[in-house]
């Protein structure tokens, strides 16, 4: 049983809920970060001295492996449960999917996180447009980049689902759901790539999601 520690609000949390469903694992999920608390316990420090969510325990028992950081839960459960197929076996194909993955979390996600607090988790009076449209300007040149890589492409890697269209599917439902008042240009190929990332059975539950 995998034990998962984290609220489903969060776009890291729902990375390894995705990835579980993906993989047919057994898993517990605790309420934990925002308004349930729990990370600054010393039982959840324990388990991520960050007190950050996610953070997971790999099976019962107090010398279950445990981790944290998001894309790393990922990587792990792929490896452990899934190598060959979401999680590639040939070295190149394996640092590519971990690049994307890489870029997710150190470019995609900051430049994007501005906009989509602004416009999500502030109330309208409260807002700061120049600070959404530098968070704007930033983010949509980079999903332009994705656009054109999956133009190529069924998926980031090539004709197969993998590992590392968990996190880039989790941004962009973060992106994409974002309010009417945003008018974001047209992503032909992230659209149809997205929209057939929303029709896998392990996706319910994360990518049809409202944002909150």
């Amino acid at each position: 049983m995998l034990t998962l520690w984290g609220r489903i609000s969060s776009i890291n949390v729902r990375k390894v809920v995705w990835c579980a469903q993906e993989l047919g694992l057994p898993y517990q999920r605790i309420e934990a970060g925002g308004r349930f608390g729990v990370v600054q316990t010393p039982a959840f420090r324990a388990l991520n001295p960050n007190a950050m969510i996610p953070a997971i325990r790999d099976g019962d028992g107090d010398g279950a492996p445990v981790l944290w950081e998001s894309n790393v839960i990922v990587r792990y459960l792929c490896a452990r449960y899934a190598p060959g197929s979401l999680y590639p076996e040939a070295l190149f194909e394996r640092f590519d999917a971990e690049r994307w993955m890489d870029w997710q979390q150190t470019a995609l996600n900051p430049a994007g996180l501005g906009a989509f607090k602004q416009w999500v988790r502030t109330p309208p009076g409260e807002r700061d447009p120049a600070l959404i449209a530098q968070s704007v300007a930033a983010t949509e040149p980079l999903f332009e980049l994705l656009d054109r890589h999956l133009s190529t492409r069924r998926f980031m890697l090539g004709d197969r689902f993998g590992m590392a269209d968990i996190p880039l599917g989790c941004e962009a439902h973060r992106w994409l759901g974002l309010p009417a008042e945003y008018a974001r240009p047209a992503w032909p190929h992230l659209e149809r790539w997205f929209a057939e990332l929303q029709s896998r059975p392990a996706a319910q539950g994360v990518l049809d999601l409202v944002l909150e």
